[in-house]
């Protein structure tokens, strides 16, 4: 399945993305791996701020990241590429 990043939010370990698929589901992006399918970007954005999404297989903690779950703080994607 094909995800466009659509959004970034920068951390000390890296950036995290809301990307969408095809489908048109949201999916929080952590190094290339999705941590979950979302109705809404939203949900997403606020499940990855509060690190309420799969745990990433290199078993980072997002909550820990500071990831603020305020949709204006986040970035187009491409400017954390």
């Amino acid at each position: 399945m094909k995800i466009t990043l659509l959004y970034g939010h920068k951390t000390n370990r890296g950036p995290v993305f809301i990307g969408q698929s095809s489908d048109g589901r949201f999916h929080p992006m952590w190094r290339d791996e999705s941590l979950g399918s979302y109705h809404n970007v939203i949900g997403a954005i606020e499940d990855v701020a509060g690190g309420h999404t799969f745990t990433p297989s290199d078993g980072t903690d997002l909550g820990s990241l500071g990831i603020s779950s305020d949709p204006s703080d986040w970035v187009h994607a491409k400017e954390l590429m």
